[in-house]
């Protein structure tokens, strides 16, 4: 089944406030739960990084932002 993104629109204007209300509610959850699995990603990557010594730490902003230049 494949709808188009203005026929939801179109189906979603049709509902009750209140089901827009819980769809919006669902997907707001849906949307907060994407962000977490990026984040845990995310830092599941630094851990393996960390773990085989791919990350450099600086101690000043200049050689920060040097090693960011080159």
């Amino acid at each position: 089944m494949s709808t188009s993104f203005a026929g939801v629109v179109d189906e979603v204007r049709e509902l009750s406030f209140e089901e827009r209300r819980e769809l919006l509610d669902v997907i707001e959850k849906s949307l907060i739960e994407e962000r977490r699995d990026e984040i845990l990603k995310n830092g599941e990557e630094a851990r393996r990084a960390f773990k085989n010594g791919e990350l450099n730490f600086y101690s000043n902003v200049d050689d920060l932002m040097k090693s960011l230049n080159d």
